[in-house]
C-alpha cells in the first residue's frame, strides 16, 4: 500500500482504540497490531521516510489493504490482538507467536480448593476466571487474596476419609499464617467455603459483598473484645479498598456469545461479527453483502449469521443482535439488549459495521475520482499557463555553442510528465555561422516541426523555449510560417528569475516557486540543457581530434576511426610509445604520425626564434 492509497482512506479511520491488520493481495494477514488511537497509529506507518524502518517499508509495500476493528478499551485491544496473532501467525509479528495463551485464575475442583495462576483451561469441573491481559495483574490479585483470605497451597488429598485418619501435619505455611491448617481440621469446610465465596466475588468484580463480609468480621471481633483480630481485619479492608480503586480484573459477566451488528446503504449491507469467549473478543470480521431489489436487513442478517458462525466454527448458545426478526436455529438464545454490557457489545459491533461502510464508500468515490500524480501535476500546469488542454506531450529546445564553434541544439520530449528519451533529438546547426542563438533557434524549430508535419506525427500541446523574449520570438517565426500558431502553446523561460514569457506579451508570468508545474518546467529546461551540452562536448572533442589527424598526409577516415577507438583522444596519441602506435595502426602509420609531430615541434621552435 502506497502513501497516496493510505491518504485516501485516512479520513474514514476512527480515533478509537482497536486492532488493525495489514493484508496482502492474496488475502493473507501480514501483521496484526493494537492501538490506543487507530488513526494516529496507522498514520505513523506512512509518515516521514527517515523515521520508518526497513521492516515497516517492506510491510507497507507488501500490503494491499488495511482492516481494523474498534473496541472499548486498550485491554480489549490487547486480548484481541493476541488471539488474532495466534490464529493467523502473521509473518511480521514476533512477540506473540510463542504459543503462550492468556492468563487465568483457577479455583480447583477438589476438597478445600486451591486458587492459583494457570494458562491452561482444563474441563475438569474447576472454575476459571479471566482472561487477564498480563501475568503481573494476575499476581496482584493472587497476592491480595492471599493477604485477606489465606488458603492452602499444598497438593495433599484432603478428603474426609484422609482427614479422619489424621495422616497430615501442618507445614511452615501454617506457622507463618499463610494457611489456617485444614489438614489438621483447624479450619472447617464451611469456613473455607465462606472464604472461597468472597474470593469469587473479588474475581467477578462484586466488591460490595466482600466489604460487607470484612465489616461483619470486624464487628464480631470487636464485640468479643478480640481487638487485635479486629485491627487485622481493618488492615485487610484498607488493602482491599486500595485494590478496588485501581482494579484490573476483566469482566466476566458475559460468557460465550456471538454479536452481530448491521448497517446498509442503497446497494450494500455491512455485517460485523464479534466472537466473544469468556467475556473477551476472540475473533472479528466484517463482510459486505449486495442487496437485491426489496431485500430487508433482517433477511440479509439471517443469512450472514449462518455463514459467519459456520466459517468461524462457533457453538456459542447465545446471539446478541439488533432485532428479534431473524431466522436462525430455534435452540439459540436471541438477545436484543437494551442496557448493560451486552448493549455495549452490540453498539461496538454496529460501530465497526458503520466504519467499514464509511471506508468502502470512500474507496468507491476514490476509484471514480482517482487522479495520478502525473495527472495532478499536468492539470496544475494547464491551469497555471491558462491552457485549454492538459499538456500530455511537451517539448523543450535549447542551443549550445562556444564562441560560435560547433553550434548544436537539443529537443527533449516529456509525455505524461515523464521523459520519453526515445523521442529526444539532437540537431547540428547547418545554416548559421558564428554565435547567433536566435537564428539557430529559428532553424531547429523549423526543422523539428516541418518533419513532424511531413511524417504526420502528433504535435505537442506545449513547447518550451529555453531563453527570454529574443529566443521565443525567433521560435515563433517558423511556427507561424508552418501554420502552427493556433495549434501549439509556446512559452519561454528566462533563467535568471524563472520568468515565463508568452509571444507578443512583454509582461512575464511568475509561477509560485514551490509549484509542481514550475518544477516540471525547470526539469524540462535542465534536461534539454544537459542533453545539448553532452552532444556539444562530444562533437567538439571529436572535431579537435579529427582536425589534428586531418593534417597528416596518408591517414584516411578508417585509420582516424581506428586510432580514436584505440587511444580515445589526440593527447593520448601524442603521448603513446612507438610500440603502442605500431600495435594500434602499424609501422607505416606510426612513422607518419612521428614525422608530423616532429615537424610541429620544429615549426614551434622557429616561431619562437623569429
Amino acid at each position: 500500500m502506497t502513501t497516496e492509497q493510505f491518504k485516501e482512506i485516512l479520513p474514514s479511520i476512527p480515533l478509537n482504540p482497536g486492532v488493525y491488520r495489514f493484508i496482502n493481495a492474496k488475502e493473507v494477514i501480514l501483521y496484526v497490531g493494537k492501538a490506543k488511537n487507530l488513526k494516529n497509529r496507522l498514520s505513523s506507518y506512512f509518515g516521514e521516510k527517515a523515521h520508518i524502518t526497513g521492516k515497516v517499508k517492506a510491510l507497507t509495500k507488501s500490503s494491499s489493504r488495511i482492516e481494523y476493528t474498534i473496541v472499548e478499551t486498550e485491554q480489549d485491544a490487547l486480548l484481541l490482538e493476541a488471539t488474532l496473532i495466534k490464529a493467523n501467525q502473521p509473518r511480521y509479528n514476533v512477540a506473540l507467536k510463542d504459543g503462550k495463551t492468556y492468563s487465568y485464575i483457577c479455583i480447583r475442583n477438589e476438597d478445600f480448593p486451591r486458587v492459583f495462576f494457570t494458562r491452561k483451561v482444563i474441563k475438569d469441573g474447576s472454575t476459571y476466571f479471566g482472561p487477564y491481559t498480563s501475568k503481573f495483574r494476575v499476581q496482584t490479585i493472587l497476592d491480595l487474596i492471599k493477604g485477606i483470605f489465606p488458603l492452602r497451597t499444598c497438593t495433599l488429598n484432603l478428603s474426609p476419609h484422609s482427614l479422619i485418619k489424621n495422616k497430615y501435619k501442618v507445614c511452615l505455611e501454617y506457622h507463618i499464617k499463610n494457611c489456617n491448617g485444614p489438614c489438621e481440621k483447624m479450619e472447617t469446610v464451611q469456613e473455607y467455603k465462606e472464604k472461597l465465596d468472597q474470593i469469587k466475588n473479588i474475581l467477578k468484580g462484586n466488591f460490595k459483598p466482600v466489604k460487607d463480609y470484612i465489616h461483619e468480621r470486624m464487628k464480631q471481633n470487636s464485640e468479643q473484645l478480640q481487638f487485635e483480630k479486629a485491627q487485622d481485619w481493618k488492615n485487610k479492608l484498607l488493602v482491599f479498598e486500595d485494590y478496588q480503586s485501581k482494579s484490573t480484573v476483566v469482566s466476566t459477566t458475559i460468557q460465550d456469545v456471538d454479536v452481530f451488528g448491521i448497517t446498509s446503504d442503497e446497494n450494500y449491507a455491512y455485517i460485523n461479527y464479534l466472537k466473544v469467549i469468556h467475556g473477551a473478543i476472540h475473533h472479528t470480521c466484517t463482510i459486505e453483502a449486495e442487496k437485491n431489489l426489496d431485500e430487508e436487513e433482517d433477511v440479509i442478517l439471517s443469512l450472514a449469521i449462518e455463514k459467519l458462525r459456520t466459517q468461524y466454527n462457533s457453538i456459542a448458545p447465545e446471539l446478541i443482535v439488533p432485532t428479534q426478526n431473524i431466522s436462525v436455529d430455534k435452540q439459540l438464545l436471541i438477545t436484543v439488549p437494551k442496557i448493560g454490557d451486552k448493549k455495549k457489545l452490540l453498539e461496538l459491533s454496529e460501530k465497526n459495521a458503520f466504519y467499514f461502510k464509511m471506508q468502502k464508500q470512500k474507496e468507491a468515490i476514490n476509484k471514480t475520482k482517482k487522479i495520478t500524480p502525473a495527472e495532478r501535476i499536468l492539470t496544475t500546469l494547464k491551469n497555471d499557463l491558462q491552457m485549454n488542454d492538459i499538456p500530455l506531450h511537451i517539448e523543450c529546445f535549447d542551443n549550445s555553442n562556444i564562441q560560435g564553434t560547433n553550434p548544436v541544439a537539443a529537443c527533449v520530449v516529456f509525455k505524461n510528465a515523464k521523459p520519453s528519451k526515445k523521442d529526444y533529438r539532437h540537431f547540428n546547426v547547418k545554416t548559421v555561422e558564428g554565435p547567433n542563438d536566435f537564428a539557430s533557434m529559428e532553424e531547429i524549430v523549423y526543422r523539428r516541426y516541418k518533419r513532424l508535419l511531413d511524417e504526420s506525427q502528433p504535435l505537442p500541446q506545449l513547447v518550451i523555449i529555453d531563453g527570454g523574449k529574443g529566443q521565443l520570438s525567433s521560435a515563433m517565426k517558423p511556427i507561424e510560417q508552418l501554420g502552427l500558431k493556433d495549434k501549439l502553446v509556446v512559452i519561454g523561460i528566462a533563467k535568471k528569475l524563472e520568468e515565463i514569457y508568452y509571444p507578443e506579451d512583454s509582461i512575464p508570468l511568475h509561477i509560485n516557486k514551490k509549484s509542481e508545474s514550475l518544477k516540471l518546467i525547470q526539469q524540462l529546461r535542465n534536461e534539454a540543457h544537459r542533453f545539448g551540452i553532452s552532444f556539444h562536448r562530444d562533437k567538439r572533442s571529436k572535431t579537435m581530434i579529427q582536425s589534428e589527424l586531418d593534417g597528416i598526409l596518408g591517414i584516411g577516415e578508417k585509420t582516424r576511426t581506428k586510432l580514436l577507438t584505440y587511444f580515445g583522444s589526440w593527447s593520448r596519441i601524442k603521448e603513446a610509445t612507438e610500440e603502442e602506435m605500431i600495435e594500434a595502426a602499424g609501422k607505416a602509420i606510426t612513422n607518419k604520425i612521428k614525422n608530423y609531430l616532429k615537424s610541429q615541434v620544429e615549426q614551434s621552435v622557429d616561431r619562437n626564434i623569429s
